[in-house]
C-alpha cells in the first residue's frame, strides 16, 4: 500500500494512525494494546500488533511481527531505509532486533517507564558501542497512544 504524502508531521501521524489500528485489534483480542507499522518511502511493508496471547510465543510483539514481515518480502534481514512505527516505546528485545534489523528511523507514541528500552527505563539506542544508529522521533499522537493504554488496563483491573 503506498500513500503519497510530502509533509513529514503529516507522514509521522499518518502512519501512526494505522498502527493505532492494530492497537485497537490487540485490544479485541485480548493483548495488551500495541501496534506497528514498518514503511519503506511511502510504501508499508508490514503491519501488526501484539499476538503474544494468540500465538502463544513470548516474543511475538508488535515490533517482531512487522520485522520478520517486511524481512521476508524484501528478501533480506537488513532493513535500512525503512521507518518503524510504533505505539509504543520498545522493550529490550524490540530494542536488539531494530538494531540487528538496520532500522533507519524509529517512530513511537508514548514511553513505557516499565519496559522501555529507548528512552525510559533504558537507553540502548544511545550507546555508541553499537554497530548501528537508529534516528527517533518520540510523542507522535502520544495522548491517543496513552489513552488506548490505560483504558485497556482500567478495563482489564475491572474484569478481576
Amino acid at each position: 500500500m503506498r500513500l503519497k504524502i510530502e509533509d513529514t508531521v503529516d507522514r509521522d501521524e499518518t502512519f501512526m494512525t494505522i498502527a493505532l489500528e492494530e492497537a485497537e485489534a490487540a485490544i479485541r483480542k485480548g493483548e495488551i494494546p500495541v501496534g506497528a507499522v514498518i514503511v519503506l518511502d511511502q510504501d508499508i511493508l508490514a503491519r501488526a500488533h501484539n499476538s503474544p496471547i494468540a500465538l502463544q510465543d513470548p516474543s511475538a510483539h508488535a515490533e517482531i511481527l512487522v520485522l520478520r514481515e517486511a524481512a521476508g518480502r524484501l528478501g533480506n534481514y537488513r532493513l535500512t531505509g525503512t521507518t518503524l512505527y510504533v505505539t509504543v516505546e520498545p522493550c529490550i528485545m524490540c530494542v536488539g532486533a531494530i538494531v540487528h534489523a538496520r532500522i533507519s528511523r524509529l517512530v513511537y507514541g508514548v514511553t513505557d517507564p516499565k519496559n522501555g528500552g529507548v528512552a525510559s527505563l533504558y537507553r540502548i539506542l544511545d550507546d555508541r558501542r553499537l554497530n548501528h544508529t537508529v534516528e527517533v522521533k518520540t510523542g507522535v499522537l502520544a495522548s491517543v497512544c496513552a489513552e488506548l493504554l490505560s483504558r485497556f488496563f482500567q478495563e482489564k483491573r475491572l474484569k478481576k
